[in-house]
């Protein structure tokens, strides 16, 4: 019998209520005699029980087993027990990084019907075992992706998803070798889009600078496929993307040496199309997407005719490349205390710009510039610069006013309380609607991704990946729409505890304001203003939860 000290977790789930032997009762008491035996009846006393009825053991996304396991961070538990290993788990990739965590957190793990416990030597034994063909099934998986994309590269197809910039996607029929016919789908320039990244390309090719094209683009005000604004992170998307290459024998050469999977050999690269690259990016679900090198890159012959000569694109990957010790950086802390609240009146940004000069005080000096303003270099918004330090000074000014004149506060916040409030309602059913639809899909797409490790069939196998490629450009269109919709339920109004804790912000402003460091400082105010809008005479300021009639001019 163990004689370690500390409490047990026991742990049950079950789908739904079947009246059958395993039911969460019973789990229970299973749990609880494995505990007196194995650990003592003291222990039964200790025991902590969390029971999920009604939840799928597809995912470890439970409440009582998410309470359980925070809990358990907190070094609550010395063991875990469970009737059966998948009362936890169906899923092997979660079941073996529970175990990690636990392992790390020095929690054992116990599971009676298959006499697993982590704390033998043979349970750890076990645990590694099941490790290792977990880890045997995600590469199988990989391998057998990558095989099938292999042969997708040979037909030059395009998968799905948004097309680029100068391309659609166009269905054409096309007869197989055992004489079924199925559709692919191939990218087809749109003529006046297509001169869109020529352009960006000429441009780059001349000035050799990100900013400049961006400036550029946005004194023409050439949009997006999606109808915005070109930023620097887009630009270089686009010149970064192999499919607007000309396939020669320049292209050829350039991702031989590069170690790339070719689809063709060199003489097919004969300058009468372009660039297909597959496997370019890893994309991993709730991670941002990260551009693979160019020796994991499968290239085949596209169906579509390139746009930019060979030559001009590797010259583009060279100085793109040697520009990246100049690429853009955040600029370092400082002393601005509107840094993410100031707006120029154009809708951008404005933020500080640090000069090489200090006052009298030994402060250094700075002014707010209009993002937009540098951007396009002045032709998209011409707002003179404002004068940081003074703008600082009056924003903390204009708040010691309203400290002192606390019903006035009090007055104005309640009333943009009320303002919102049929906003927000409207928000939160949309935002319900659009957060199920979401989980639906992404149930959808874990199904078909789990169901293409077992297709062996190549036609079934590109159906699933254009499902897939649907499902999932569709979530991220909804993820955007809630992105907005939150901040309109968020940000807007303000809740009951949020609205106290404003009042005690602005009581305690006063008689501590001088004594705050700048971080201290950035943060009161980030409590007490939604933003600030500079017209170029004068700001405006804007409290949390106000409308945009309800200003403070300074």
């Amino acid at each position: 019998m163990r004689q370690n000290s500390g409490t047990i977790a026991i742990y049950s789930r079950k789908s739904k209520f079947t009246g059958k032997g395993e039911s969460i009762g019973n789990q229970i008491e299973l749990c609880r005699e494995y505990v007196r035996t194995y650990y003592g009846a003291a222990y039964l006393e200790r025991c902590e029980v969390f029971e999920d009825e009604g939840f799928s053991g597809g995912n470890l996304k439970r409440p009582a087993f998410q309470e359980m396991m925070r809990k358990t961070r907190q070094k609550q538990y010395q063991a875990i027990v469970v009737y059966r290993l998948d009362r936890i788990s169906r899923n092997i990739c979660d079941f073996t990084g529970l175990i990690d965590e636990l392992t790390k957190l020095g929690v054992a793990f116990v599971s009676i019907r298959e006499q697993f416990d982590t704390s033998t030597p043979m349970g750890r034994a076990m645990m590694f075992i099941i490790s290792v063909f977990s880890q045997l099934e995600r590469e199988t998986i990989a391998e057998r992706i990558r095989d099938n994309m292999l042969e997708l590269a040979k037909t030059g197809r395009w998968l799905g998803g948004n097309a680029p910039t100068g391309f659609q996607s166009e269905a054409v029929s096309k007869v197989t070798l055992d004489g079924k016919t199925r559709k692919s789908y191939r990218l087809v320039p749109i003529p006046a889009e297509a001169e869109v990244p020529k352009l960006i390309f000429d441009l780059y090719t001349k000035t050799d600078s990100l900013t400049a094209v961006e400036a550029e683009l946005l004194h023409r005000s050439i949009k997006t496929k999606q109808g915005k604004d070109f930023t620097r992170f887009s630009i270089k998307a686009i010149l970064e993307n192999p499919v607007y290459m000309t396939a020669d024998h320049a292209a050829y050469d350039y991702f031989s040496a590069r170690n790339a999977a070719i689809c063709a050999p060199r003489d097919a690269f004969d300058g009468h199309c372009g660039i297909m690259a597959y496997n370019r990016t890893a994309q991993e679900r709730g991670k941002a997407t990260v551009l693979l090198p160019a020796c994991e890159w499968i290239i085949a012959l596209g169906g579509h005719p390139g746009l930019v000569p060979s030559g001009q694109w590797i010259r583009v990957q060279e100085s793109l490349e040697r520009n990246k010790s100049k690429a853009y950086r955040k600029p370092r802390s400082n002393e601005a205390l509107l840094t993410g609240v100031l707006f120029c009146t154009c809708g951008a940004r404005m933020y500080p710009k640090l000069t090489k000069r200090k006052n009298e005080a030994g402060e250094a000096l700075y002014a707010y510039v209009c993002k937009m303003k540098e951007r396009s270099h002045g032709t998209r918004c011409t707002m003179e610069n404002v004068n940081g330090n003074q703008l600082d000074a009056l924003v903390l000014e204009q708040l010691r006013s309203l400290a002192e004149d606390r019903n006035r506060f009090v007055a104005q916040l309640a009333g943009s309380r009320k303002y919102y409030g049929s906003r927000r309602n409207q928000a939160e059913a949309q935002l319900t609607r659009l957060r199920a639809e979401y989980a639906s899909r992404e149930k959808t797409i874990a199904g078909l991704v789990d169901t293409l490790a077992e297709i062996g069939d190549e036609a079934m196998r590109t159906t699933v990946l254009h499902r897939i490629a649907a499902h999932t450009q569709q979530n991220l269109g909804a993820a955007a729409q809630i992105h907005e919709l939150m901040s309109v339920t968020s940000d807007d109004a303000l809740t009951d505890e949020a609205f106290a804790m404003q009042l005690h912000t602005l009581t305690t402003l006063c008689a501590s304001i001088d004594e705050m460091s700048m971080e201290e400082k950035r943060s009161t105010v980030r409590a007490l203003v939604r933003r600030v809008v500079w017209d170029g005479e004068a700001a405006h300021l804007y409290l949390a939860g106000d409308n945009e009639d309800a200003d403070q001019r300074m």
